[in-house]
């Protein structure tokens, strides 16, 4: 099974950005114009997962709350570590989960749309 999840977004290249130089994952494609939206996916090369973002003329309603997070498991400790210094770097604040678990294996950080992210590090080889 392969796994997409998609997401329509006002911010499309802060997105882009944030998901790639900060979290460290590729565009695997891109695409403008087609039938009005325009988008990337972005994710990790030979992998069975991604991540699409879409832009048009219609505005994104979200609607979530501090628990709707992606979770990202780097499985070595270079990796994680080279992402908390790009979120330090980058002036990124760190938020804490209401669960405290994640609180305790890793860090939460927003993207661009507000949406939770956590960097996971219980998958540290």
């Amino acid at each position: 099974m392969e796994f997409r999840s998609a997401r329509h977004t006002d911010n499309l290249e802060l997105i882009e950005e944030f998901y790639t130089k900060i979290i460290g994952l590729k565009v695997l494609f891109s695409f403008e114009n087609h039938n009005n939206y325009s988008g990337v996916f972005i994710g990790k090369q030979d992998h069975n997962w991604h991540l699409e973002f879409t832009t048009s003329k219609n505005k994104a309603e979200h609607k979530f709350d501090i628990e709707d997070i992606l979770v990202f498991y780097p499985t070595g400790k270079d990796e994680y570590d080279e992402i908390v210094e790009k979120i330090e770097a980058n002036n990124i604040e760190k938020i804490k989960s209401r669960n405290p678990f994640w609180n305790d294996n890793g860090i939460m950080i927003q993207d661009p749309d507000g949406f939770g992210v956590i960097v996971s590090n219980l998958k540290i080889k």
